[in-house]
C-alpha cells in the first residue's frame, strides 16, 4: 500500500496555485518554488519525494508557470506513474504526461517511425525468453528454465549498458560480473537472439529505447519537435537510471536544463539490471550551478524503525555510503523492531504466521502487512503457513488489478447500471451508491462473506471486495455521487492506473516491495548466504545487499520483525548465522564502535523453535530420502512418489471441511489446507499421536478438530466438531 492510498482517497482539489502548497514541510516547498534550471532532490526514504515533486508540476501548472502538455514526468514502474497521474489529477493539473521511460519513448516511436524509418513498425515483443531459448537452441547450448531465465536477463544487461553481442565477454570482465554461463556462449545466444529478432520483424522493450536514441540523434529535425513539445522535465528515482536511459534524457533535453530530479543513492538495488546511481551523484558535477534540496524528515516510520535504518547504513561503504542521508523520523514512537531466531525454515514460517494473525485480530488490516524475503523461492513455505493459520494473502507481481478478468467485467456491469438508472430492477431495493454497487457486483460473484479456500475464486472475490470498499470511500468522500460519477472515477483511475487496495498479506521479494509501504513489515530468511546473498562476492555488491536490506527495513510504518532460522529442515544442523548486516544492532550481537554508544534497540526474542520438540530429518516414508520443500514434508514423501491415498476418505475429509467451514464461517483452508487433507487421507491416523504428526494439524487444531478427523479416519462421520467454536 503506498502512502497515496493510505491518505485520503479523494481530496478535495486545492482551489488556488497557493494552496496546492500548503502542508508542505519547508523543504518540500522549497522544492514545490524551484521552477527553472537544473533541481536535484535528494529524498531519503519516507520523505514526501512524490509528494514534492507532484506538488511542485501542479504548482507550476496552477501558477501558469508550466504549460501541462509541456511537462514530461519520468519515472520506471506502471505503478509509479499511475500514482504520479492521479495525485496529480487531485492537485488539479491533469493533462501532464508521466509516464516510464519506455512506455514514452514507444509513443515517440510509434509516432515517428513512418516519418523517420516508413513503413510499419516491428511488432513490439512482449517476453523475450522464448526467442532467447530459440537462440540458444541454434546454437546447441542447452540451456535449463533458471540458465534460460539468467541469459535473458544478462542479454537485458548488456542492451541497456549498450554493449553489441561481440563487446560482451570484455564488459562482463571489466564489470566484475558474474556470467550464469560461458561469456563466449552468451555472446554467441545474444547475437543469434538479434538475429531472429531482425528475421521475424520484431523489437524488444531495450529496442524501443535504443531505436528512440538512434532517430533522435540522427533525425534533428524531429529532436526537435519533440523538444518544442516538452519543455520541462521530472525524473524520478533517478538513482536507477541505466546509461540507456541517461543518453534518452540527454536527447530530449538538448542544450535545455529544465530538468528536475529525485532520487536516493541508498536505494540503489537495481544495478544487475544495468541501474546506477553515478548519474545521480555526478548531477552537481554536470549541472554546477543545480538547486539540491535534501528531504530527511521521515514520515513513514517510527523513531524506532529509522534508528535501525540509519544504523544499517552507517555501516555502509563506498561512494553511494558516502551521501548517505540520515532520516529523522516525525512520527510518534512506536514498538522496538522485533528480532527473532527460529530452529528452522518451517519454524520461521509458521511462527512468522502465527504473529501475523495476533496483529490481525488485534486490528491491524491484512492488507497492511507485508512479508518479505530476499528470493521469490521462499515464499512457498510462507503461502503454506499463512494458509495454515487463516490469513488471507495476495503475491506481489500479480497481473495488474484493471487488466483482471473479474474487474473488466464488473466495469461492463456497473456502466450498463449506470446507463439504465431507475430503469434497472437490480437496484430497486438499493437506496444509496454502496449498496447499489453491491447489488450490481453480486451478479458477478461478490458476496458478503467471502469464499472457502484460496485460488481463483478467492482471488476473484477480493477484487470484487475491493471495488465495494473503493464505493464506500467515494460515496463517504463524495456526497450525492451517482453510480454514473463512480463509473467515471473508475475510468480514470483505470487510466492512471490507479487500483485499490485488495486485502490480505502481501508476499513480495524485497525488490519488488521498492517504493511500497505497510503498517507491519516481516523480514525473513536474514541468514549468511540468503542476505547478502551467495552471489555478491565483491565488496559492491555486498553493499547492494545492504541497502536491500535498508529498504525493506524502510517499507515499515510501525511494526517491523526481523528473523532468521538456524537450519533449512527440521532436525538439520543448526549451522546458519545471522545476516552480517544486523551485528551492532540487534541486542546481544556485539557493537561496532560508536554504533554502541547509539544503543542498539529492538527486541530478542531468542530460539523461538525452542519451544518445538526436537525433530530430525524428514525423510520421503516411499523411498527414504531427505525432504526439503514445505509441501513434500506436509506430505511426509516426495511429490513425485506414488500416492497410497485412500481417495474416498479423502473425500469425506473434504466435506467435513466444507461443513466446518460453513458453521465457522471462515475460509475452508482455515480448517486444514488440501494438503493436510491429503496426508492424513495417506497416513490414516488412529491416535492423536500419529495425526499430530502431520505438518499443518498443531495443538490448536488437534484440540479443535481431532476427534471429528479421527472418527472420520475410523469410518465415522465426525460429528460436529467442538461445540464451542
Amino acid at each position: 500500500m503506498t502512502a497515496a492510498t493510505h491518505s485520503t482517497l479523494f481530496p478535495q482539489v486545492p482551489e488556488t496555485a497557493d494552496a496546492v502548497l500548503d502542508g508542505l514541510d519547508p523543504e518540500q516547498r522549497e522544492v514545490a518554488l524551484a521552477l527553472s534550471g537544473p533541481v536535484c532532490v535528494l529524498a531519503g526514504a519516507g520523505t514526501g519525494k512524490t509528494r514534492a515533486i507532484t506538488h511542485r508540476i501542479a504548482y507550476g501548472v496552477r501558477a501558469g508557470i508550466l504549460q501541462p502538455a509541456s511537462v514530461l514526468a519520468v519515472t520506471f514502474t506502471n505503478r509509479a506513474a499511475g500514482e504520479m497521474r492521479g495525485r496529480l489529477r487531485q492537485l488539479g493539473a491533469g493533462g501532464v504526461q508521466a509516464r516510464t521511460f519506455h512506455s514514452a519513448a514507444l509513443r515517440q516511436l510509434q509516432f515517428f517511425w513512418p516519418k523517420a524509418v516508413g513503413g510499419d513498425m516491428p511488432r513490439l515483443l512482449e517476453r523475450k525468453i522464448q526467442l532467447v531459448a530459440d537462440a540458444a537452441a541454434r546454437c546447441r547450448i542447452r540451456l535449463d528454465r533458471n540458465e534460460l531465465r539468467d541469459v535473458t536477463g544478462e542479454i537485458e544487461w548488456a542492451k541497456v549498458t549498450q554493449t553489441v553481442p561481440a563487446d560482451y565477454p570484455a564488459a562482463v570482465a571489466k564489470s566484475v560480473r558474474d556470467a550464469p554461463r560461458d561469456p563466449a556462449e552468451i555472446s554467441q545466444i545474444y547475437a543469434l537472439y538479434e538475429q531472429l529478432k531482425r528475421d521475424r520483424s520484431v523489437i524488444d522493450f531495450e529496442d524501443v529505447l535504443l531505436l528512440t536514441v538512434g532517430i533522435l540523434q540522427d533525425r534533428h529535425d524531429i529532436a526537435e519537435q519533440i523538444r518544442r513539445q516538452y519543455q520541462h522535465f521530472v525524473v524520478d528515482e533517478y538513482q536507477d537510471v541505466s546509461p540507456l536511459q541517461q543518453r534518452l534524457l540527454d536527447l530530449w533535453l538538448g542544450d535545455r536544463d529544465n530538468l528536475c530530479v529525485v532520487g536516493d543513492a541508498s536505494q540503489t538495488i537495481y544495478s544487475f539490471t544495468g541501474a546506477t546511481p553515478d548519474h545521480l551523484l555526478n548531477f552537481r558535477n554536470r549541472h554546477p550551478n543545480a538547486t539540491v534540496v535534501k528531504l530527511v524528515r521521515d514520515y513513514r516510520s517510527t523513531p524506532q524503525v529509522v534508528h535501525l535504518a540509519n544504523g544499517l547504513l552507517s555501516q555502509a561503504r563506498g561512494r553511494a555510503a558516502e551521501h548517505r542521508l540520515e532520516l529523522i523520523s516525525q512520527r510518534d514512537p512506536g514498538p522496538e523492531p522485533a528480532y527473532t531466531e527460529y530452529a528452522d525454515e518451517p519454524a520461521e514460517a509458521e511462527g512468522t504466521a502465527r504473529r501475523i494473525r495476533d496483529l490481525v485480530a488485534a486490528g491491524v488490516p491484512a492488507g497492511e502487512i507485508a512479508v518479505l524475503y530476499r528470493i521469490n523461492a521462499q515464499s512457498e513455505v510462507y503461502e503454506q503457513a499463512l494458509a495454515d493459520a487463516g490469513v488471507p494473502y495476495q503475491l506481489r507481481g500479480a497481473e495488474r488489478f484493471f487488466e483482471r478478468q473479474e474487474v473488466r467485467e464488473a466495469g461492463i456491469a456497473l456502466r450498463g447500471a449506470a446507463r439504465a438508472g431507475g430503469n434497472d430492477s437490480l437496484l430497486d431495493d438499493a437506496d444509496d451508491l454502496p449498496s447499489q454497487v453491491r447489488a450490481v457486483l453480486s451478479t458477478k460473484g461478490w458476496t458478503s462473506e467471502p469464499p472457502s479456500g484460496s485460488g481463483a475464486v478467492r482471488d476473484r472475490w477480493e477484487s470484487l471486495a475491493a471495488l465495494v470498499r473503493l464505493a464506500e470511500d467515494f460515496a463517504r468522500a463524495k456526497s450525492g455521487a451517482t453510480l454514473s460519477d463512480l463509473v467515471a472515477e473508475l475510468d480514470e483511475r483505470a487510466a492512471a492506473q490507479h487500483a485499490p487496495t485488495v486485502q490480505g498479506v502481501t508476499l513480495a521479494s524485497l525488490h519488488a516491495a521498492k517504493g511500497l509501504e505497510w503498517d507491519a513489515v516481516f523480514l525473513v530468511g536474514l541468514t549468511e548466504g540468503m542476505m547478502p546473498i551467495t552471489y555478491a562476492k565483491t565488496d559492491e555488491q555486498v553493499e547492494e545487499e545492504r541497502r536491500l536490506l535498508y529498504v525493506g527495513v524502510t517499507r515499515a510504518r510501525l511494526h517491523l520483525s526481523l528473523s532468521w532460522a538456524l537450519s533449512r529442515a527440521p532436525g538439520g544442523r543448526a549451522s546458519r548465522r545471522p545476516t552480517r548486516f544486523l551485528k551492532g544492532l540487534r541486542p546481544g550481537s556485539g557493537s561496532l564502535g560508536s554504533l554502541a554508544a547509539a544503543g542498539a534497540g529492538g527486541i530478542e526474542r531468542g530460539i523461538a523453535g525452542g519451544r518445538r520438540k526436537p525433530r530430525g530429518p524428514v525423510l520421503c516414508r516411499v523411498c527414504g530420502a531427505t525432504l526439503t520443500e514445505a509441501g513434500a514434508m506436509k506430505l511426509m514423501r516426495c511429490e513425485d512418489c506414488p500416492s497410497d491415498m485412500d481417495e474416498a476418505l479423502y473425500e469425506r475429509l473434504r466435506d467435513w471441511r466444507a461443513e466446518q467451514a460453513r458453521e465457522l464461517a471462515q475460509p475452508a483452508y482455515c480448517v486444514f489446507t488440501d494438503k493436510t487433507l491429503m496426508a492424513i487421507a495417506e497416513r490414516v491416523p488412529t491416535t492423536d499421536g500419529e495425526l499430530s504428526s502431520i505438518s499443518g494439524v498443531g495443538v490448536r487444531k488437534l484440540d479443535r478438530f481431532g476427534a471429528d478427523v479421527l472418527a472420520i479416519c475410523a469410518g465415522g462421520d465426525g460429528g460436529t466438531g467442538d461445540e464451542e467454536h
